[in-house]
């Protein structure tokens, strides 16, 4: 069990937690969310030990031992990959690199074996012997073949590195687990391996995830910040979500009704008070319009983003035509004579592990780039608008939000402008600020705003839930599921792709897999998993 108790953490007069005091108990998964900033990671970071809070303390149940997903993906590159998870339990490999050490030396002593048999016994009690092909077992869920076990982790790329980081956190059965977004660079396979495996798993895990689904699969229990506080709901997120909307709204009800009572009572204090024969009456109402007033009740710091989009004019027959087209790349050259047909009403979702692939055909629909081969050509009704997945290019120069938006039409009133940066909560002064200091988060939020402006009947978007909070992605979803327009776009979310998708198409090593399905009725299908088994001949891990 652990335990935070009157934990406060400022930095300078922003307070981030004030007198948190939350227990987290052995067979249960929590789900920390809150709105960006909230301090999500950080509030991990002071359970682990890594920040220590201005006042308060966590306290851990005497000889648990407490595993962290680590952020640093350089921090190991001089070790093996099975070594690097076996670190995961440090007590375990200390005694195995210290037998090791023991028994490479030339001149082995009498007391070189005393010591040697303790660390034999201490291996044993561990679980030592069992420590490489349980390492072995979590690479293998988590898409890492034994090919890579004893390569240097210096060697591999950032998304391995993620996952053999994910299995050393898990390695050893530790006893409170600290996951911050663990299903990052994880592809649709081990995110399921991962949710049956946290499923089971006996101990306590804390874990943060943008990934609503699985958040769904894994939680128990939902740790929502808040104003510095930290309040407990049993069940997942979806229950959660849909149980503070039923409290948000009868939090308003009530707060109407009372403001309603209120003026009621002012409305009679005005009239009455200046008649004798009332006064007495009107003075124990003003007490009683005073006593409403003080017990008002504390709205969320949640704020959630409006996502509309209005297409200009409706799609014809003819949305999009892709013959043979192609682009060589530095990675697999999957982008190879693609053929496509897409037609209105298309909600479109390109999956697979090729992602470049994926956006440079969005950069060459979107005129970014030129393909090597192949032509396409867009229908006479269309209004494309492009959101790509890195739009920092967008950024350059000195400008105020507001002035960079008005780049973006002809219409001159500023209100006009304003309103779509309301809608992405940029209200008043916040519109003033200069873009070259926007967040990652502010900056989608602009991009989204850009595309609003539009007013497109065909979205083509790459990556457009990262770096969102949850409210945002779940405004976005909503918004792609009413948008009556053509949508092309990828996503790691998965509940955004299987709700907003009506199409899936896969980029694999020989050619596309095209399905009008949905994305759970796509991976539930034998037929498809049958291709996908030709594509990749036997080896298919599905990303999104």
């Amino acid at each position: 069990m652990i335990t935070a108790s009157n934990i406060t953490l400022s930095y300078g007069e922003r307070v981030l937690f004030k007198d948190v005091n939350i227990k987290f108990t052995p067979g249960n998964c929590y789900g920390v969310i809150g709105a960006n900033g909230a301090g999500k990671s950080t509030f991990l970071k002071i359970l682990s030990g890594e920040i220590e809070p201005d006042t308060g303390e966590v306290i851990v149940s005497a000889g648990q031992r407490v595993a962290v997903l680590q952020q640093d993906q350089y921090q190991f590159d001089a070790h093996s990959v099975l070594h690097t998870v076996i670190m995961g339990y440090r007590a375990l490999y200390d005694v195995m690199t210290e037998k090791d050490v023991i028994y490479s030396r030339e001149d082995f002593t009498e007391a070189d074996g005393m010591r040697a048999s303790e660390l034999e016994g201490d291996f044993a009690e561990m679980g030592g012997w069992e420590a490489e092909s349980e390492a072995g077992r979590l690479l293998a869920g988590l898409g890492i073949a034994d090919e890579y076990h004893d390569r240097l982790m210096g060697e591999l790329d950032g998304g391995q590195k993620v996952r053999v980081l994910l299995a050393q956190a898990l390695f050893g059965d530790p006893d409170i687990v600290l996951l911050d977004e663990p299903t990052n660079n994880l592809d649709l396979e081990s995110v399921a391996w991962l949710e049956d495996f946290l499923y089971q798993f006996k101990n306590t895990v804390i874990v943060v995830s943008h990934d609503r689904h699985f958040l769904d699969k894994v939680c128990t229990h939902i740790a929502d910040i808040d104003f510095g506080k930290i309040a407990l709901f049993v069940g997942n997120y979806d229950f959660w979500y849909h149980s503070s909307q039923l409290m948000r709204k009868q939090m308003r009800d009530d707060k109407r009704r009372r403001e309603d009572k209120i003026a009621e009572l002012k409305s009679f204090i005005q009239r009455f008070s200046a008649n004798a024969a009332k006064s007495r009456q009107a003075t124990s109402r003003h007490k009683l319009v005073e006593k409403l007033s003080i017990d008002d009740i504390k709205p969320s710091s949640r704020r959630s983003p409006y996502v509309s989009f209005d297409p200009e004019r409706e799609l014809g027959r003819k949305v999009l035509q892709i013959e043979g087209l192609g682009q060589s790349l530095a990675e697999d050259d999957v982008l190879c004579r693609l053929s496509l047909t897409v037609n209105p009403g298309d909600k479109i979702a390109f999956v697979g592990p090729y992602h470049h692939a994926k956006s440079a055909l969005f950069e060459i629909l979107s005129g970014v780039q030129q393909p090597d081969s192949g032509s396409y050509e867009w229908g006479a009704t269309v209004k494309w608008a492009y959101f790509p997945q890195e739009s920092s290019r967008y950024f350059d120069g000195d400008l105020s939000i507001i002035d960079w938006l008005r780049q973006y039409t002809d219409v001159e009133e500023e209100t006009y402008v304003r309103g779509f940066l309301g809608r992405m909560l940029f209200s008043g002064d916040e519109s003033l600020k200069k873009v070259s200091v926007l967040s990652g988060g502010e900056k989608v939020r602009c991009m989204l705003a850009r595309l609003m402006l539009a007013r497109p009947n065909v979205l083509i978007l790459d990556e457009p839930t990262n770096h969102l909070d949850l409210e945002a992605i779940s405004a976005l979803n909503d918004a792609l599921i009413a948008f009556r327009g053509t949508v092309l776009f990828t996503s790691h979310d998965h509940q955004f792709v299987h709700t907003v998708a009506n199409r899936i198409i896969e980029f694999t090593p020989s050619g596309v897999i095209d399905r009008m399905m949905q994305l759970d009725d796509y991976l539930a299908s034998e037929e498809v998993r049958a291709l996908r088994d030709q594509h990749y001949h036997g080896h298919h891990l599905l990303e999104i």
